[in-house]
């Protein structure tokens, strides 16, 4: 299932401009994402994670950037993929152990 964005990456990045450019107006950092969501036809909630996205990614909050969430994402789906190719290995293996038991001695 592919998620599809509603809104271009210029959007996404201009709106983050504004609210981290007109936070000191507001009396806090949520009203600013509020009033320019808004102004955007976005949901705040929707902005307020692409802003805080964006201050990872500039090093101004903890957490993970979006390339090393990236790279996460990208190593857990090789690391199942891996472990689904063991299972189906060692079921395999099993299965051919036990043919050679069942096998009568000539």
């Amino acid at each position: 299932m592919s998620k599809q964005n509603r809104y271009s990456p210029e959007v996404r990045e201009r709106a983050v401009r504004m609210a981290l450019d007109h936070e000191g107006e507001y009396s806090s950092q949520w009203l600013g994402i509020v009033s320019i969501a808004g102004k955007i036809g976005c949901n705040p909630e929707t902005l307020r994670n692409w802003v805080r996205q964006t201050e990872r990614d500039r090093g101004t909050r903890s957490g993970l950037t979006s390339d090393d969430r990236a790279r996460l994402k990208e190593l857990e789906r090789e690391n199942r993929e891996l472990r689904r190719a063991n299972e189906i290995l060692r079921k395999a293996s099993a299965f051919f152990a036990q043919a050679e038991l069942d096998r009568r001695p000539r």
